[in-house]
């Protein structure tokens, strides 16, 4: 059986991208920056992008070129006759697995918030009501499965369709998508009443932040640094070696690897420019360098951002976002 190819060099980068984007880049990245100084973390997590996540997403890419085959096959396929390299596949494997469960579980909560909206049910509510509508859903365990069902559901369907015609063509049109969508809530978001304020906080370098609790903080931030830059480009588990055994052999290993992470960093680089921008102007209490938090950031995400997208129409965006609180 002859082993399907990606139809263009843009769609491996795309979907080995894909792969990598995900709540580390939308939803972590952008308040831990703010945690930690802003621009000041963002170098230290460029640091460590590059002198450990980028050498291991180029191993990850050589074990499967080398084996063509995923994590759970590639060291039986590498490893010198007699040796036991072949035993890590069992980690891997399983670390995979609780990604898979925690990702879709997530998504169906996606889904199930794209199907409130759809239907209107935050139309009126402010975020207190929000967040009692997403409450209800962590309550109700078979809305959760049932949405959850849908995604494997829709990862079956579009796997089954091949390579090609399933898996690229889908991610090309969404990651398309992705970028369009983020392009306009920047926009959008910058241009608010406020957003200088959500900006600087968020680009502006505040070294003092590393060390406001003295070395114990600068120790925080350079493990945080450090594992988002682990978590954006999911390396550590062996999942990307599976894109690795699709790269042409004409093609440097390093150089797909950076443009892999180029496209995730600058996803989340974007996504940092809708947060702290949007909050500044529709929080009744402006956000301060003081006031962006672990948890006041994803409490925002998932209760008042929905409530002031459901405020929002074209021409009358920009003066119902601010009143949102």
């Amino acid at each position: 059986m002859v082993r399907e190819k990606f139809g263009s060099r843009l769609g491996f980068i795309l979907i080995s991208a894909g792969c990598a984007i995900g709540l580390g880049n939308v939803w972590r990245f952008p308040y831990i920056v703010g945690q930690y100084g802003g621009a000041a973390f963002v170098l230290l997590y460029l640091l460590f992008l590059v002198v450990f996540a980028l050498p291991i997403l180029v191993m990850e890419f050589a074990v499967g070129r080398a084996s063509q085959k995923g994590v759970a096959r590639s060291f039986d396929e590498l490893e010198p006759a007699g040796s036991k390299w072949h035993r890590f596949k069992w980690a891997a494997l399983a670390g995979n697995y609780l990604l898979m469960m925690f990702y879709t579980t997530v998504a169906g909560w996606m889904l199930a918030f794209m199907a409130f909206s759809g239907a209107g049910t935050f139309e009126g509510l402010d975020a207190g009501a929000v967040e009692g509508v997403f409450n209800g859903l962590l309550a109700d365990p078979l809305m959760m499965v049932a949405f959850m069902l849908v995604v494997v559901l829709i990862g079956v369907l579009v796997t089954r369709a091949g390579l090609r015609n399933g898996v690229e063509r889908i991610t090309k049109t969404m990651m398309a998508a992705l970028f369009a969508v983020l392009a306009v809530l920047v926009v959008r978001a910058v241009t608010l009443p406020g957003a200088e304020e959500g900006l600087s906080f968020y680009l502006m370098p505040d070294f003092a932040k590393l060390f406001e609790g003295g070395w114990g903080t600068f120790v925080d931030a350079v493990f945080a640094a450090m594992g988002q830059a682990f978590f954006t480009v999911s390396v550590g588990v062996g999942s990307m070696s599976i894109f690795g055994s699709y790269i042409d052999k004409r093609y440097r290993l390093t150089g797909e690897a950076l443009r892999v992470a180029g496209l995730d960093t600058l996803v989340a680089i974007m996504a940092g420019g809708v947060h702290p921008p949007a909050r500044a102007s529709s929080s009744s209490r402006r956000a301060s360098r003081s006031g962006w938090s672990r948890a006041a950031a994803p409490a925002w995400c998932s209760s008042r951002f929905p409530a002031c997208s459901a405020r929002c129409r074209w021409g009358s965006c920009g003066a119902r976002c601010s009143s949102c609180s």
